[in-house]
């Protein structure tokens, strides 16, 4: 029996479907990432962005499709993270706006809110890129848009869009040449079909179990309760969840028992979530990874929020100025504290943190004027959008690596105006070379270099410059790459995995190899990345 149309119940069946096949498959997704490292995916960015959305939709009392596309929208919006993220949230805000004031949805009413959600989509990215989840929303909305005129029945209706939407994904290598010689579709796009197979099923009757999404809002509230008024032993509140196959939240509880307190593990052989206070997250999480993805990752630095709230029982002045910053690693955490950075958000790497998270910290500042050091390419999207929602006057420097951040924090003069130190930091921290050394974590082909997972991998401003098997070695030809005759100063900071006296030996040789550098090492204790380093 045809359906055309869309009520308010079957709309939220829809949205749910679509986050629940999205969530099942957001492994998919992830594999899809061109640049091999353990770096925020987008299939757990977009994933984490829809839960974030249906966490809203779950909790409205209303049942018409305004308020479902409104509650889904801001969901995201607030949840939003990644550039993948953000620009869904954007795709269901544009939505949101084409259903208003409508009691259902037809094939044209659909048709008119996907090209509304896609033209939002564009307007919101600054240097829109095609050959990415841009295109494929755009191509499959330009299609709906057509066929709404003479395709009445909504299911027929969305196999068509879909396959428009595939079509359009296959082509993206053809658009982009980093996909085409890594051999892979658009990453983004691919996480919207699952969407759009989600939201298809729904249609179908394939209403989705909510045990997921159970395990997924379970409170941990009572763990909370707990005097802050004290010296805390353990300064991480860490939370996450596991989706994995087969695993027993009991012996997870058994194996992390140790690693600190307040310690909460629930759910079932495919879900885990996971609670603990702890000072070494990363050690948790670790362990958490042998037993498969993580997803809704949220580190709170328990000692800095009471160090907060006792500084705003004694000084209750507004600040002219205030500064956010995210990075990983407590040697990091501690130089940006050295440079008077109010709040920094745990975060980078593999946990990029959500429009709400900026909100948060934004709101925990007391300064007229507020500056965001993202310090991540993926982040610098989800800080923009804070910035557009927040009342104070909030100001995002577009840092992407934390050298970058420190040498903005270095450009900032008390004396100049807000502006004048946006300018002055944003040069400050376009004058370094800046370079990372990590690991790959799958096979893949990136400027005609073939990489083996598990490969030890040196980036250098944005591009793989070298790959072998040896850190050290790998960190000397990547500097080889970025020092040039005008370069007075390296940096590096070295992470958890490094010993300081490796850290020290290293320093040694680069010191030797560029005898006219001055050379500086610190304790940065970043996870999964050995070394950040720059030049200047």
């Amino acid at each position: 029996m045809a359906t055309e149309q869309i009520t308010g119940p079957l709309l939220k069946d829809m949205i749910l479907s679509g986050g629940q096949a999205l969530e099942k498959n957001k492994g998919i997704v992830d594999e899809l990432n061109v640049f091999p490292v353990p770096d925020g995916d987008t299939g757990t960015n977009m994933s984490l962005t829809m839960q974030s959305a249906i966490r809203e939709v779950k909790a409205l009392k209303g049942e018409s499709v305004e308020e479902i596309a409104d509650a889904a929208a801001n969901g995201s919006l607030m949840g939003a993270r990644g550039n993948s993220g953000v620009i869904l949230s954007q795709l269901l805000r544009g939505f949101a706006k084409g259903v208003k004031g409508k009691e259902t949805l037809t094939t044209a009413d659909l048709a008119e809110a996907l090209k509304m959600g896609s033209d939002t989509a564009y307007k919101a990215v600054m240097k829109p890129v095609e050959g990415t989840i841009l295109t494929v929303a755009r191509e499959s909305a330009e299609y709906a848009v057509k066929l709404a005129k003479k395709e009445k029945d909504i299911e027929d209706f969305l196999e068509k869009v879909i396959y428009q939407a595939e079509n359009t994904l296959q082509r993206t290598p053809d658009m982009l040449d980093v996909l085409k010689e890594a051999g892979v579709v658009d990453s983004g796009g691919k996480g919207l079909i699952y969407i759009y197979l989600g939201i298809l099923g729904a249609l179908r009757g394939e209403t989705p179990s909510s045990e997921d999404f159970d395990i997924i809002n379970r409170t941990v509230e009572h763990v909370h309760e707990m005097n802050v008024s004290g010296e805390l032993e353990f300064g991480y509140c860490t939370e996450f969840i596991i989706h994995g196959e087969g695993n027993e939240p009991e012996d997870f509880r058994e194996e992390i028992k140790d690693e600190g307190d307040s310690l909460l593990v629930v759910g079932n052989e495919k879900l885990i979530k996971v609670h603990i206070h702890t000072n070494n997250p990363g050690k948790v999480m670790e362990k958490a990874m042998e037993l498969g993805s993580l997803s809704d990752i949220k580190i709170d630095n328990m000692r800095m929020q009471l160090d907060s709230r006792k500084l705003s029982k004694k000084e209750d002045k507004e600040k002219d100025y205030g500064f956010i910053t995210v990075s990983m690693g407590d040697g990091i955490e501690k130089i940006f504290k050295d440079f008077n950075v109010d709040y920094v958000i745990k975060g980078g790497q593999t946990m990029n943190p959500s429009t709400e998270d900026f909100m948060k910290a934004i709101d925990e500042v007391n300064a007229k004027n507020i500056f965001i050091l993202p310090n991540n390419s993926n982040i610098i999207m989800a800080a923009n959008q804070a910035r557009e929602l927040a009342k104070k006057n909030v100001l995002v420097v577009p840092t992407k690596t934390v050298p970058q951040g420190i040498a903005a924090m270095i450009g900032f003069n008390p004396g100049n105006s807000p502006e004048e130190n946006l300018t002055e930091m944003t040069e400050m921290m376009e004058e370094l070379s800046t370079g990372q050394v990590t690991y790959a974590v799958r096979d893949t082909v990136v400027n005609h270099k073939k990489i083996k997972k598990g490969n030890i991998l040196g980036l250098g401003d944005g591009k793989i410059q070298s790959v072998g098997k040896n850190v050290e070695k790998v960190a000397l030809e990547l500097l080889e790459n970025l020092v040039n005759e005008d370069h007075e100063i390296i940096t590096l900071f070295y992470g958890d995995e490094i010993e300081e006296k490796a850290a020290n030996k290293l320093k040694e040789k680069i010191e030797k190899r560029f005898d006219e550098c001055e050379v500086e090492m610190y304790y940065g204790g970043q996870p999964l990345y050995y070394y950040l380093l720059s030049v200047e």
